[in-house]
């Protein structure tokens, strides 16, 4: 599941108290570090930080989708490669097994449990009526 953007309550609430503190004064100094310029400051900090953060995500989702294309691609090309190494060797030959395959007489062949008649199931055991 993807990461999901990021919206800001604190940056909205604190863009409107901008705007009301700028309506007090435009120089707004409150004392210890208290002034407008400082709290624009901020909020600027904030907004470019938020607006960084969602656009990595964007580009994060663009890089993993081209990470599952490419992933898609070379596993497809990987079979490919391995079936075509057997159409060419064969795939009883050693080239075959060095590419990664099984050879063909080596593979097990197992018939399935309906072809032999043998049944999975158990009988359950019998109650005995008392």
């Amino acid at each position: 599941m993807p990461r999901q953007k990021l919206n800001s309550e604190i940056l909205n609430k604190a863009n409107q108290r901008a705007v009301s503190l700028q309506a007090i004064h435009a120089q707004l100094d409150l004392g210890r570090g208290l002034t407008l310029e400082a709290y624009l400051a901020a909020i600027a900090t904030h907004k470019t930080n938020l607006d960084d953060y969602n656009r990595t995500l964007s580009a994060i989702e663009q890089l993993a989708r081209a990470v599952e294309e490419s992933e898609k691609t070379l596993k497809d090309l990987t079979e490919r490669m391995l079936l075509g190494v057997g159409a060419h060797y064969g795939k009883d030959s050693e080239e075959y097994v060095m590419a990664g395959g099984a050879r063909k007489s080596e593979v097990a062949h197992t018939m399935s449990k309906a072809r032999t008649g043998i049944s999975s199931k158990k009988k359950a055991p019998e109650a005995t009526v008392v």
